[in-house]
């Protein structure tokens, strides 16, 4: 009997030599101010759940840490973009954010690309509150190779007995993406031969056990096509716009155990793994709707990934932030909530109303938001034509009374509304640079235009009207936009040539204008019509010939 109660020690004890160490990572990205409670009308505008915000995130990760023991711990972090977005971030400069993340406790977080719109000066301020590291590997001061004052490239943390070693890093596109004037003191150092040095300080002279790296870039939104076109088609690198994703530093870079990204607002239940270097890349949605948690399984003998698991509660590695299924960490909930209305105050009013929901859906490059907003540059300014870049409309509004707060959410950023006189060669030009390649167009208002992509770049209008009238390419038409497009901003580097005597600076953030209009336009009802139209069967009407054999 004895005897048989050693060897069962001796299997007890083998097996928990041979048990894995589990480290909890529970990952953020792209918060963008998302700390507050809000209705989620981008899962079901009629009936929104409740998504509980910070609260309810710091009730999730308490419970995490509950579990931790002599084996098991946990990471916090955050991939960047952190506060721009939601008022409670961007009313105070991301320190309502930053406050936050020292309440709960994050191991780290990474500089994003919309950190930069408040200025390099003011991101300092705020980032001097942080209790945690803010890291990037790749933002240098102008002009050298030194690494501005308020990043770090890496840390290395020590947990259960394990060294890992953790690289932040910044998208290059941020040189594409940032008023000139915020980051005018600093360079963006290719990504990938950043995170190549780092990786063999941390592997040749920190020997770390594990290697994650945290990166404000992410995936494709469909992984397996586009690794496909660039790895086994070759054509990607010709292509080239843009710089390195999340997908190519996995695979370019040996030596990365695990890489977490965001910038790209698209979550992924299952992780992206490369089929050469086996690197792990994990990346959540955005505005605070979910946390990442994944459970990663470390060899205790020899220290290495040997896999991972996923939280038995969901299906995948996100954990949506339903209010009805967390209940919120009380303290930080009131605190969130005290912030939240100090940084609100006025938000509430109602400004007009909506006949109809504005909705981003559409086809092509209208939708109803969209073209709202540019009907509201058009008659702000009382323009001639009117356009903003794809990307640059961030909510809907619901039928009924609208508030101020809808319009922030529609534009949160502080982009100002900027009117240049230009003739009708340069206007059409315009049109032409956004339709060139693989581009999608623009949203716009006071034109007709006709698009067929199968002709060749700039020469694919085959029909422009201007206010109901034929394009006349000598004629001075006024064109109004944001100062974020001014600046070159979208691949529009044309309009940095614009002299200085022909531009109005309004001094007016576009979203005042927005505001101004439903003031004086509701109920406000817009439409799709015919201002944008893609016909890859169109030929050049004989009013365009015309005015182009005009214009040679």
């Amino acid at each position: 009997m004895k005897y048989k109660i050693i060897v069962l020690l001796i299997l007890l004890s083998e097996m928990l030599l041979a048990e894995d160490l589990l480290l909890d990572v529970m990952f953020t990205n792209d918060i963008h101010g998302g700390i507050d409670r809000y209705s989620a009308t981008f899962m079901n505008p009629e009936f929104p759940p409740m998504l509980g915000g910070g609260g309810v995130a710091a009730s999730y990760i308490n419970s995490v840490r509950k579990m931790s023991s002599d084996t098991r711990d946990q990471l916090l972090i955050d991939a960047g973009d952190f506060f721009q977005g939601h008022p409670v971030g961007t009313m105070t400069k991301g320190k309502a954010i930053i406050a936050y993340f020292n309440m709960i406790g994050y191991d780290l977080s990474v500089i994003g690309n919309h950190e930069y719109d408040i200025g390099e000066d003011d991101l300092k301020e705020t980032l001097k509150d942080a209790e945690f590291p803010v890291l990037s590997c790749n933002i240098v001061k102008k002009g050298t190779n030194q690494l501005v004052d308020y990043v770090t490239p890496y840390v290395i943390v020590e947990k259960l007995g394990i060294r890992i070693g953790i690289i932040g890093v910044t998208t290059t596109d941020t040189e594409q993406m940032s008023f000139p004037a915020n980051i005018a003191n600093v360079d963006f150092l290719p990504a990938k031969s950043a995170v190549e040095k780092y990786v063999k300080i941390l592997r040749e002279d920190e020997k770390v056990d594990l290697l994650i790296v945290v990166g404000h870039m992410g995936l494709p939104y469909e992984p397996e096509p586009a690794y496909e076109y660039r790895y086994e088609s070759g054509k990607a690198q010709e292509e080239r716009r843009w710089g390195y994703d999340a997908q190519e530093i996995a695979h370019e870079v040996e030596g990365i155990d695990v890489f977490f990204g965001g910038h790209m607002h698209k979550g992924f239940a299952e992780p992206w793994e490369d089929p050469d270097t086996h690197t792990l890349v994990f990346q959540g949605y955005a505005y605070g709707s979910n946390i990442g948690h994944v459970i990663l399984k470390i060899d205790k003998e020899t220290k290495t990934l040997s896999g991972y698991e996923e939280p038995a509660i969901r299906e995948g590695v996100l954990v949506t932030l339903f209010e009805d299924e967390f209940l919120p960490e009380p303290g930080i909930a009131d605190s969130i909530l005290a912030m939240q209305q100090r940084a609100e105050v006025g938000m509430d009013e109602v400004i007009g109303e909506a006949a109809i929901y504005l909705s981003r859906s559409g086809s092509g490059t209208q939708n109803l938001i969209g073209n709202l907003v540019c009907e509201a540059m058009l008659d702000y300014a009382e323009a001639d034509f009117a356009f903003l870049n794809l990307g640059g409309i961030r909510a809907d509004i619901n039928a009924g009374p609208v508030t101020y707060r809808d319009v922030f959410d529609v534009m949160p950023f502080d982009n100002q509304v900027v009117m240049m006189e230009v003739d009708g060669k340069f206007l059409k030009d315009i049109i032409e640079m956004r339709v060139s390649g693989s581009r999608h167009g623009l949203r716009v208002a006071g034109v007709e235009v006709v698009i067929n992509r199968n002709r060749e770049n700039y020469d694919r209008v085959t029909s422009l009207l201007i206010g109901g009238k034929p394009w006349q390419a000598d004629k001075i038409y006024k064109v109004v936009t944001t100062d974020f497009l001014l600046q070159g901003n979208a691949g529009l580097a044309m309009l940095t040539k614009i002299p200085e005597d022909k531009i109005t600076r309004y001094e007016q953030d576009l979203r005042e204008a927005i505001v101004e209009y439903i003031r004086k336009q509701s109920p406000v009802e817009i439409k799709i019509d015919n201002r944008w139209k893609d016909d890859d069967k169109s030929s050049k009407t004989p009013e365009l010939m015309r005015e182009l054999e005009k214009s040679q």
